[in-house]
């Protein structure tokens, strides 16, 4: 993560492959979603590469399932959001789930905090087709006052 940061995340299960990177694991990463009653802990599951991962000193990976497959898999998908432009607004942002079908191709990645800070200035705006609009604009709404 940004600056040396590190999650504790779920290891639910890991794939042995061929490519540049042989191992994938698929994980569960901790996150914070919100509902009409108010704030609530989510889990967020996604595959990612052994560079990506760092095991915790001490755990044993024997118990995770594990599988094998000697064809190469595709590229991970990039997790996480997008900016790209507004086509309809001049100069305007929208902001993507790294995942969603609106997005147009192409756009620059972004983590969290970036996607947060992406739609701060006027003129940037969440997607609706995704769950940018549903976790990004609760999450800017608790931050306010703090900055």
């Amino acid at each position: 993560m940004p600056d040396g940061q590190t999650v504790r995340v779920r290891l639910y299960e890991r794939l042995q492959t061929t490519g540049l990177h042989p191992w994938r694991y698929r994980i569960g990463v901790p996150s914070w979603v919100a509902t009409e009653e108010g704030v609530e802990a989510a889990e967020y599951t996604v595959w990612v590469t052994d560079e990506q991962l760092r095991p915790i000193e001490g755990v044993d990976l024997s118990v995770v399932p594990t599988h094998r497959r000697l064809a190469a898999l595709p590229p991970p998908k990039p997790s996480g959001w997008v900016a790209q432009p507004d086509p309809q607004r001049r100069g305007g942002t929208v902001v993507h789930d790294s995942t969603c079908r609106s997005a147009t191709g192409g756009g620059k990645e972004l983590g969290a905090m970036e996607a947060l800070d992406a739609l701060m200035p006027p003129g940037a705006t969440a997607c609706h087709e995704c769950a940018a609009a549903e976790i990004l604009i609760p999450a800017l709404e608790l931050g306010k006052g703090y900055g």
